[in-house]
């Protein structure tokens, strides 16, 4: 008898290219996991009308005008509403507050665009390179209260070449973190 598909919910605020990886690897039958809902706080954000034309659950709503706590409530009722069990954050570029990370504790990862513990926040491949790294990369980690700051599940680690700028080196580690997060996804649901 086969284990149940553990129920993962996506949060996204653009394209959405690293959801598109979580789905296609979904659907092969030995993933241990199912995509349950993708949810966004820009309800324009391309990566939601892709998920709503592949037929996954879509939840939105933009915090503008209603605060943080209200909309982080909204979230977590739609979460629960999907049964989702684990959260991927990918490419949600909203800060998610202590009491979200509480209600979810343990069960909520990212993919973030460095080797970390170096260069958490922003701006990772411009400061890769002012450094000048020879190597940089990403990472994917599980969510606490401290930026980029909880256990490292996964790293992949690309080369930085001479002439990079950050939009090249940002284009190679993207498609690094593709393969990445989905096999690091599938370990961390099946642990």
């Amino acid at each position: 008898m086969t284990a149940p598909k553990r129920k993962v919910a996506i949060l996204l605020s653009g394209r959405g290219s690293n959801m598109i990886a979580l789905v296609e690897a979904a659907r092969e039958p030995a993933c241990p996991y199912e995509v349950v809902l993708v949810a966004s706080d820009k309800p324009e954000a391309p990566g939601i009308a892709w998920a709503a034309a592949q037929g996954i659950a879509t939840w939105t709503l933009s915090p503008k005008g209603i605060g943080k706590p209200a909309y982080e409530a909204a979230l977590d009722a739609a979460l629960r509403h999907a049964q989702a069990e684990t959260i991927a954050l990918a490419g949600y570029m909203r800060l998610v507050s202590d009491t979200f990370v509480a209600a979810w504790r343990g069960r909520i990862i990212n993919i973030h665009p460095s080797l970390l513990p170096k260069y958490k926040g922003l701006d990772t491949h411009a400061r890769a390179i002012a450094a000048g790294d020879a190597v940089a990369g990403c990472s994917v980690h599980v969510v606490t209260e401290e930026l980029d700051g909880g256990e490292v599940l996964g790293q992949a680690e690309v080369a930085v070449l001479p002439g990079d700028t950050p939009d090249t080196l940002a284009a190679r580690v993207l498609a690094v973190e593709h393969r990445l997060y989905a096999r690091t996804l599938a370990e961390f649901v099946a642990r």
